[in-house]
């Protein structure tokens, strides 16, 4: 356990800021996304606004949709240890 890092904070954001941070760097528009991921419109921008909770189902979903893990829209602003990373 002596080497045991804790996780660092990198920046403050929340999942659905981390949605709609992916979304936008992929140019697609919410009703975009709503498609590829088979989510309506209206709750993506729920996740977005914090009104509403990802869940794991979505993460998952919008991860496919936006290719990237679902860790990205879950734990965003995590530090990643390149030396640990599989």
């Amino acid at each position: 356990m002596m080497d045991f890092q804790k996780a660092k904070t990198r920046v403050s954001i929340s999942s659905g800021e981390s949605v709609r941070i992916m979304r936008e760097l992929q140019e697609l528009s919410q009703n975009d996304l709503a498609k590829m991921a088979d989510i309506p419109q209206s709750t993506i921008s729920a996740i977005e606004n914090g009104r509403v909770n990802l869940g794991v189902e979505r993460a998952k979903a919008l991860a496919r949709a936006l290719k990237c893990h679902p860790a990205v829209l879950v734990f965003p602003g995590w530090e990643v240890n390149s030396d640990h990373a599989a």
